[in-house]
């Protein structure tokens, strides 16, 4: 959530500030604004509630800043409203910043502050950093960052500039990603590296309490402490075309096409032999002996990648898996500590949760493993050991080939678990393998049914509800395609165990009411088919998603996507395709912004 950029060098640096944040939309946000040094070397403010359009036509109306450094920012909401005013950036008299992250003793420095006759016109923490910054302001910006971090509790990124020292712009961040870009006479700060692509695919990564000091010379690294610092310059295997639309109408299109790719470059470089082969990762068939049980930790789309991996691990290893939300496995003291495994999936590697949730598990003893697709990123760093995913740059907020290659992956840690406890042999284990490997191609075939989903969602976009229901892998399933619909067309939608609905969900079921049901999986069939029965009698449009071969009578359903034939294990891989496309049509129906939907964010990096 949120987005920061920051420039120093010879372009215009609107220019540069208002591309990169451009570049950071897919974070989600609900305001804009930047900081400028205009030519006359004083620092000019523009920002407005709303999109970024809006902040660019605000210029075009009031005037746009030039010079050549600044720092701009996206906004989402945690203290104060969506509204100009608690818009970054936020000035505290000489000194102006940009700020992601919450800071958690905000109001205890706000009233000190007060208390010593300054004064404050937002009501977010960020100006309550700015303030405390200038009170602490002693001519030399390093010392007073320094000084100031200190006395700051939470996460936080900073762009910093001072009124005195034009055409510098500084950083530090805790917690909160933020790069740092290397250009040929020029730099940047950015959350993320698609903000930079355009100019240089060289950066840094900042560790926690490091400022970097960006300057028309190059940049500079600091310690805490103030020491200046050497660190590895990295390069980003990113280019400027991966993060572009490619041709498609919204980046969530493409991105459900490019996932055949996204799983071949994720399951491929790990297979050897016909075998998993995880030994890159840190984990082997020895180590995976040792864990009496496994605990998936996440959020959202994640942990119900989570939810997947659970039911296949369980059926093939029969070893005892627990999902949990990141945020409630903090909470809840879990008994967790040495033999156990705990998994962390995350697509950003920032979640702060999930982040929060490792930290915990490390600390009571337990190992820990990390599936992310942002190489560098906290989580991947601070894992015992790491996979990660190779889904490339997903722009849209609502998560689709970084779910398919989290199930991949799952898929491959769980056959190897298989194996070496014994509970598969190297034979069988091929034979998975073999099919995981087949699945790009039986989504590709898929990809060419679009207008079927197309059909289904035109028939959603009235609806006030609707239910998801299946049962075990299906019930997974259900998960997801709720949480796409809901994220993107803003439709209430719910999933449920199929089983559970005479346990109070069926009393929801009234004429006309959607409900998708999952049916993939033949040996729980006919009691889903059963179960689809009690909400048809009852009134509901059902909309039915199961393997070609099967042929539904009127009694059970209205509509059907069919499926090619499959192993039960592995149709999730290909079923949450339809369920990804239906969630896709249906807010292009309704003409939402799909890419970037209201109040969500990318990455959470706040709790």
């Amino acid at each position: 959530m949120c987005g920061i950029v920051g420039y120093v060098g010879h372009r215009d640096c609107t220019d540069v500030l208002i591309n990169g944040l451009s570049k950071l939309e897919y974070r989600g946000y609900d305001s804009a604004g930047i900081a400028v040094f205009n030519h006359n070397q004083k620092i000019h403010v523009a920002k407005s509630k709303g999109r970024l359009q809006n902040l660019i036509d605000r210029m075009n109306q009031d005037g746009k800043p030039t010079g050549c450094a600044g720092i701009g920012h996206t906004r989402w909401a945690t203290h104060g409203e969506p509204s100009d005013i608690n818009s970054h950036p936020h000035s505290g008299g000489r000194v102006t910043i940009v700020h992601n992250g919450i800071i958690e003793n905000y109001k205890e420095i706000k009233d000190y502050l007060a208390d010593k006759g300054v004064t404050f016109s937002s009501d977010t923490d960020t100006e309550v950093a700015a303030k405390l910054l200038d009170y602490n302001y002693n001519g030399s910006p390093i010392e007073t960052i320094t000084e100031t971090i200190r006395d700051l509790e939470g996460s936080y990124a900073l762009g910093i500039i001072f009124a005195d020292h034009p055409n510098v712009v500084y950083a530090v961040r805790k917690e909160s990603p933020l790069i740092v870009g290397v250009g040929e006479n020029e730099s940047f700060i950015a959350s993320d590296v698609p903000a930079v692509l355009d100019y240089t695919k060289d950066y840094y990564l900042l560790e926690h309490e490091e400022i970097a000091v960006l300057t028309e010379s190059g940049v500079q690294i600091y310690d805490s402490f103030g020491r200046k610092i050497q660190k590895e310059l990295k390069t980003a295997d990113w280019d400027v075309e991966a993060i572009g639309k490619g041709g498609y109408e919204h980046f969530m299109l493409k991105e459900i096409h490019e996932q055949p790719t996204a799983i071949r470059n994720t399951i491929m470089p790990r297979i050897k032999d016909g075998l998993p082969n995880l030994e890159e990762c840190g984990i082997t068939l020895d180590t995976l002996r040792n864990f009496r049980q496994i605990f998936i930790v996440a959020c959202g789309t994640a942990m119900h990648a989570g939810m997947v991996g659970k039911y296949v691990i369980e059926k093939i290893a029969r070893v005892p898996v627990i999902v949990d939300i990141a945020s409630e496995f903090r909470y809840r003291n879990p008994i967790v500590g040495e033999g156990d495994l705990v998994i962390i999936i995350s697509q950003s590697g920032e979640t702060a949760d999930s982040k929060a949730a490792m930290h915990l598990a490390k600390k009571m003893g337990a190992k820990t493993l990390a599936i992310v697709n942002a190489m560098g990123s906290s989580i991947a760093r601070e894992a015992d050991m790491l996979i990660y995913t190779h889904a490339g740059p997903e722009i849209a907020v609502a998560s689709t080939k970084a779910y398919m290659v989290q199930i991949a992956v799952m898929y491959l840690f769980a056959f190897e678990m298989a194996l070496a406890v014994g509970k598969i042999d190297e034979d069988e284990c091929r034979r998975l393998v073999a099919m995981l490997e087949e699945t790009p191609e039986m989504i590709e075939r898929l990809l060419e049914k679009k207008e079927m989903t197309q059909y289904i969602a035109s028939s959603l976009i009235t609806a006030d509800s609707l239910l998801y229901i299946g049962r075990g892998l299906d019930y997974a399933l259900s998960m997801e395609g709720s949480l796409k619909l809901k994220e993107i067309s803003y439709i209430h939608s719910e999933s449920y165990a199929a089983g559970e609905l005479k346990h109070g969900t069926i009393s929801l079921i009234h004429d006309g009411m959607p409900v998708i049901a999952v049916a993939t999986q033949k040996e729980l069939f006919d009691k889903t088919v059963s179960n689809i029965q009690e909400v048809k009698s009852r009134g509901a449009k059902v909309i039915l998603i199961c393997r070609d071969s099967y042929e539904p009578e009127t009694n059970t359903a209205d509509l059907k996507f069919g499926l090619p034939e499959f192993d039960d294990l592995l149709m999730p891989m290909i079923a949450v395709v339809p369920l990804q496309l239906i969630a896709y049509y249906t807010s292009v129906h309704k003409g939402n912004d799909v890419d970037k939907p209201r109040n969500l964010a990318k990455s959470v990096t706040v709790e």
